[in-house]
Formats: structure tokens, sequence, C-alpha cells
């Protein structure tokens, strides 16, 4: 079976493998397709495109996003596929968004140093300076600097939780409208791995007719954390209402150690069958 990832991050924002390693890694892990979906950038395609060129690797790839966004006061994450990289609106509302990340994480390493933490921009972005930084570089750095024993301390409310003394809110694009400006860039939105939201059914149900008629087209189905049982859950919902299914490793290389680009936690399968309806669809002009 031929297969793909469509849910992969670069060092460009919370990842640790460059886009040429990201190829080179998919080209050994015999990858058909795989999509860039770096955090509210597309800085990471060009250099992705780029490195494809250079190693002739036998791969195709999706130029996407993944965007941070809000649905009723939820932190939910759309996934853009076939993301114009070149669209100027595209790019300057992401930047946008991209400012007031970096605003806030100016803040937190603030609240850090102010508690004798010598955190600085730098130091987490690790010599990218196109990193978007997440809180897990903030984990990374707490880590590494035995601050913390591990990245599941670091990420309690006594550092990075949204309880801790450290944390500073983010501002987000509402779910809606980061939907229509994916579309706008002649993409495709996927709520992306819709478990980790802990929705009560209900509430998911309403969420995902909401964002149905909000131009939603699909949602991930297959996801490194999915057990059996929520694959078969997922997969009934998409199709119950109208969403195409996806799904990827959401690979951060060394930053989620534990999944790997293509298998995940090692029996994850995301079908080539399941590009093709989505290309299917955008070459229909459903978006």
């Amino acid at each position: 079976m031929k297969t793909i990832d469509l849910h992969v991050h670069s060092n460009y924002s919370d990842g640790t493998c460059t886009p040429e390693e990201l190829i080179l890694l998919a080209k050994e892990k015999g990858l058909v397709a795989m999509a860039l979906t770096d955090h509210d950038t597309v800085n990471g395609i060009l250099p992705a495109l780029d490195a494809l060129k250079n190693t002739g690797a036998d791969l195709e790839l999706i130029p996407g996003t993944e965007i941070s966004t809000d649905f009723e006061g939820n932190e939910i994450h759309m996934v853009g596929l076939f993301i114009d990289y070149t669209d100027q609106n595209f790019i300057d509302t992401i930047s946008s968004f991209l400012d007031r990340r970096i605003r806030r994480n100016e803040e937190m390493v603030e609240n850090f140093r102010k508690a004798g933490i010598p955190m600085t921009i730098e130091a987490l972005q690790g010599g990218n300076s196109d990193t978007v930084i997440t809180r897990a570089h903030f984990a990374r750095y707490l880590v590494e600097n035995g601050i913390v024993k591990d990245a599941k301390t670091a990420f309690s409310d006594k550092y990075l939780g949204e309880n801790s003394p450290f944390y500073v809110k983010r501002v987000r694009m509402n779910a809606k409208d980061a939907i229509s400006l994916i579309k706008k860039a002649g993409g495709i939105a996927i709520l992306a791995h819709p478990m980790h939201y802990k929705m009560e059914e209900k509430k998911l149900r309403a969420m995902l007719a909401e964002l149905k008629d909000a131009g939603l087209t699909g949602m991930e189905t297959r996801y490194s954390n999915h057990s059996e049982q929520e694959n078969i859950f997922t997969s009934r919902l998409a199709k119950e209402y109208g969403l195409l299914p996806s799904g990827g490793s959401d690979f951060h290389g060394k930053n989620k150690p534990l999944i790997d680009l293509g298998t995940g936690r090692g029996n994850l399968c995301v079908p080539y069958e399941f590009l093709e309806h989505l290309k299917a669809h955008l070459n229909a002009g459903t978006v």
C-alpha cells in the first residue's frame, strides 16, 4: 500500500528537522507524499521544494500549514493543505498572528527571567531565527537546562500550563476565519486531531456541523495518538458530516521522540487514497 503523511513539522516551527532532512527521511520511509504543515507559517515550503528538487526524491510535497484557532473558547487547530504559499493576503494575515505570538513569547521569557531562569529568545530558537517558537521550545529549554526532569513536568501548571505564573494567553484566529483564509489561498481546511480537544461527543458534533457549514473540507481520522477505536469513531463522524478523511503523524523530530514520520507510534498508516480524494475535491472546485 502506498502511504502518506499529511501532518508534519520542520524547524521552521516546533520541529527539529530541517525541510531537507524531512525530504530525505520521507524518502527513506518510502512515503509517496508528505505535507509540510508548520505552525502559523509557510516559510519552510520553499526550502522543502528546493530540497525535493536537489535530492531527486520521488515524493509529492503538499504545501500546508497548521493554524491555531479559537472556537467558542477552545483552542482548535486547523490544517491547511494545498496552500498557495505565495498568496500575499494569506502571508500577511498569518504573519499578524505570528507577530502576536512573538510578543507573547517575549513576555513569557521575561516572566522566566524574573524568576531567575536566564532564558532568551535566541536560546529557544536554537540557531534558526526563522523558527516559530511554541511551548515545545520552552519545554525543551527547561529540560535541557536541568530545570525540570521531563516535558510532562514542563507542561505542568508550575511552568507552562495555562494556570502557571509564566503562562501568557495567546490571541488566536477565529476557526471560521481560518477556514475562509485557507480557502481564499486555494487550499483545503482540515480539522486536526479532533480527539485532542477532549470534547463531549455532543459538543464535538455541534462543532463539526458548524465548521462544515463554514467550509471545513476534512478531518484527521488517522493520527499518531489514536486508538483503533478512535480511528473507527472519527471515520464514522467524518462520513456522517460529509468530511473527507485525512491523517498524519504530527511528526516533530526530537521534540516528540516517540512519534516517527509516517508511522507515528508504530501503527499509523495513512493511505494514498485519502490524498486522491482530497485532490479530486480540490480539482472539482468545491473547497
